[in-house]
């Protein structure tokens, strides 16, 4: 056990309790569909957005939404809270197994290291940030990065395409049913294609590989806490080697070391978001990884897709609810009052879960937990509480609405002293090691992603001369 974790047993306990609820809840039998190898091709009943499409075969993580399950690697996210760090998850996500302890304390070293992005946060600060929405703050700086680490886009120093992939022979059969190749067309290694003495003499690194995983994970989060500063009217704070990922992140962005607590819950909101599944920001960033691009623009892509209101900044949204409501009294009123108008109540209801969301159960006491300390939070954690309960008396019996993971991840955040347009940028932070896990795995096996729309256009339209067309709208 870590010094963090005997001097923070009581949030432990907490999720232990978490552990106990959901377990009592749910049986233990995974889907045998989702959970096989597969035979190309695979049928599969798909809806609008590639709804229920098989894609690939993944051994990073497994979420069962009816049961209300969330795996990584194996290990339960009840475990992973309980008992890991998210470095070592991270790790996990990465490699595939828990590391020794020298393993561990390489991979710590590996990060803390990445944390400097000097000439990023430079480049950062001669643009109007405070203006600029923080993720497209974040996005612009993993290119930023990419430019400061990578030869990928140097003048004369960019490798010759065949060295990567060979022909477009990968296009002939993609108007047809799926075959599912033994091999990938295309194998991208680690260091093949990119390795020459040449480069080496510039100090640069190819923009794809571990290493590129390495500086995304520290740099995304060095960034995110930049943004925060920048916006106060503050110069960034320089990381400290000898804080966590989490402890750093709090004292990067508030200029506190953060207390032991404070230090264990971020940590566990950092694993609790780390990885869900191929959801639209995973999604995204791995087809532009599958047409070989890089990390960097392809985590870029997980950015962008995060900054959807349909994805990402719910949890922004849920705070800005619960101080409209302001008060316990206030609930019942504001939320008939909010179903006759059939608005959505925010933090409620998954595309995947029909269950409760296990990192909901996780994420509520820890909300509880801090707002005991602070005023403003007790009253939020109040509302929120007996809005769940108004919520789930009405749609969680019929319609299997329960909170997600937003709902009570916002208290827990503004808890720990971050503004609520930063909400989304820590959830970034935390998704970094899955977008690169995923990335990773599936460049193994690389098959460029092409699903085809269904034409319902006309057929054999003539075409009419511009001056037709003009005399006509006379």
């Amino acid at each position: 056990m870590s010094e963090l974790h005997k001097k923070t047993k009581e949030i432990t306990e907490l999720v232990f309790k978490s552990s106990r609820k959901a377990r009592e809840e749910t049986n233990a039998e995974p889907e045998p569909h989702l959970t096989q190898p597969i035979t190309w091709p695979v049928e599969c009943v798909v809806g609008p957005g590639l709804e229920g499409a098989i894609a690939c075969e993944s051994k990073i993580g497994y979420v069962n939404g009816l049961k209300g399950w969330l795996i990584y690697r194996g290990y339960d996210i009840f475990d992973l809270c309980a008992y890991s760090t998210y470095e070592e998850v991270s790790y996990l996500l990465l490699y595939g197994y828990l590391p020794t302890a020298v393993q561990l304390k390489a991979f710590k070293k590996n990060l803390i290291q990445c944390r400097n992005v000097p000439n990023t946060l430079r480049l950062l600060m001669s643009f109007s940030i405070e203006e600029m929405n923080p993720m497209a703050v974040l996005r612009l700086g993993t290119n930023l990065m990419r430019q400061e680490f990578t030869y990928i886009d140097r003048d004369g120093l960019v490798p010759k395409r065949g060295k990567v992939i060979g022909t477009d022979e990968d296009s002939i059969p993609m108007e047809t049913v799926p075959r599912g190749e033994e091999h990938a067309i295309y194998e991208f290694k680690d260091s093949d294609p990119f390795k020459s003495k040449e480069l080496s003499k510039f100090d640069l690194e190819p923009a794809i590989g571990y290493k590129s995983c390495y500086r995304l994970i520290s740099g995304v989060a060095t960034i995110a806490a930049a943004i925060v500063r920048i916006r106060q009217q503050k110069f960034p704070i320089d990381s400290d080697p000898e804080l966590s990922h989490a402890a750093n992140l709090i004292y990067m962005m508030t200029g506190k070391q953060p207390t032991p607590e404070e230090e264990r819950i971020m940590d566990i909101a950092l694993i609790l978001h780390a990885d869900h599944g191929i959801n639209a920001s995973t999604f995204a960033a791995m087809v532009v990884a599958s047409t070989l691009s890089d990390m960097y623009f392809s985590v870029g892509s997980g950015i962008a897709a995060l900054n959807g209101p349909l994805h990402g900044g719910a949890n922004e949204q849920v705070l800005h609810m619960l101080r409209e409501i302001g008060e316990v009294s206030n609930v019942k009123s504001w939320y008939k009052k909010s179903r006759k108008k059939k608005q959505k109540i925010m933090g409620f209801g998954h595309r995947v879960y029909k269950a409760y969301d296990p990192r909901a159960r996780i994420l509520r006491p820890l909300a509880k937990h801090l707002a005991k300390r602070n005023k403003e939070s007790g009253r939020l954690f109040q509302v929120a509480k007996a809005l769940e309960k108004e919520v789930i008396s009405t749609l969680g019996v019929k319609k299997r609405i329960f909170p997600n993971v937003d709902f009570y991840s916002g208290i827990v955040y503004d808890s720990l002293g971050i503004p609520p347009e930063i909400f989304t940028p820590i959830f970034a932070v935390s998704r970094v090691s899955g977008w690169t896990s995923r990335i990773m795995e599936y460049l193994e096996k690389n098959r460029i992603f092409r699903p085809r729309a269904i034409y319902i256009g006309q057929f054999n339209k003539k075409y009419v001369s511009l001056e037709e067309r003009t005399n006509k709208t006379r």
